[in-house]
């Protein structure tokens, strides 16, 4: 199928706006470090029995595993540990501005590790699908200025952060690269390398509660969390990797980074937010560029 690799870019955008929304809900009841290791246990078991009903083949070599492994720990804990904590710290808004760095990141990386060049059409792509992106974010008007302060510590987060996700794309590439492996399998030893790593440290630090008291006093969070496990970890994943199979790493990440864009139309009708005409404009942008990406 043509332009597999860049249409999975294209539903793992949205599979990460809606998670956006649910894990927001879900942080705001029971706290950013409760959800991120439950979402992770929940799609470990929705993969683990997906894997097993559909008898996917899960043999790999160790060095696939290694790679995954990798890819699991600077990616999903180090990388999202440090883009939360730049949510506290920054902001959200912020953060995701620095984070539309992490096309650029992987194209570097993926030019240094993987060899990958881009053409001249893929370039500018990349390039106005991130400045409509970028304008999108900086338009966003938060009352937000009074509740986050610009800090060092806090823009060093979210450039770890950004750095932590390319870095674990990257480390799935190479996984990937060596031999055919289904999405999903890849995807499930990624979740279980990060849940074996974060969960002991989060119970020995004590930043993790039983998740059968916490969520019994709120079933509304878990319902949350449940949706977001599913389309976050669950299929945003494993889309990400088939979308990293089949194309370019920047290519991947550049698609991957549209949630800001669409999110616009859900915020407009789920929290009647308004929006400007140069939110709209960043938009159009962004879409332009992505088509380009198509076009090229």
């Amino acid at each position: 199928m043509p332009f597999i690799g860049e249409f999975s870019a294209l539903v793992t955008a949205f599979m990460w706006s809606g998670t956006a929304i649910v894990f927001s809900e879900a942080t705001r009841r029971v706290g950013t470090i409760q959800v991120n290791i439950t979402r992770m246990l929940i799609a470990l078991i929705f993969l683990v029995g997906t894997v097993f009903l559909l008898g996917l083949d899960y043999g790999m070599s160790r060095q696939q595993v290694l790679n995954l492994t990798w890819s699991g720990i600077i990616g999903l804990v180090l990388g999202d540990t440090f883009l939360f904590r730049a949510f506290k710290d920054i902001g959200p808004r912020i953060s995701m501005l620095v984070m539309s760095l992490v096309p650029a990141i992987t194209a570097v990386l993926g030019w240094f590790f993987l060899a990958e060049t881009l053409s001249l059409p893929g370039i500018a792509g990349m390039t106005i699908t991130i400045m409509g992106i970028t304008m999108v974010i900086l338009d966003r008007q938060p009352a937000a200025s009074v509740r986050y302060r610009v800090t060092p510590k806090g823009l060093a987060f979210a450039i770890l952060g950004a750095s932590g996700q390319a870095t674990g794309l990257i480390f799935a590439k190479f996984a990937l690269n060596e031999s055919p492996l289904h999405g999903m399998v890849a995807t499930t030893v990624r979740i279980a390398a990060a849940v074996v790593l974060f969960l002991p440290a989060a119970y020995l630090f004590k930043r993790y509660k039983n998740p059968f008291t916490v969520y019994s006093r709120d079933p509304k969070a878990l319902g949350y969390t449940t949706a977001g496990a599913f389309m976050g970890p669950y299929l945003g994943i494993t889309f990400s990797l088939v979308a990293i199979t089949h194309t370019k790493v920047a290519i991947a990440t550049t698609i991957m980074a549209l949630p800001p864009i669409i999110m616009l139309p859900l915020v407009y009708f789920l929290y009647r937010e308004r929006l400007s005409q140069r939110a709209v404009i960043g938009a159009f942008i962004a879409v332009s560029g992505v088509s380009l990406l198509f076009l090229r």
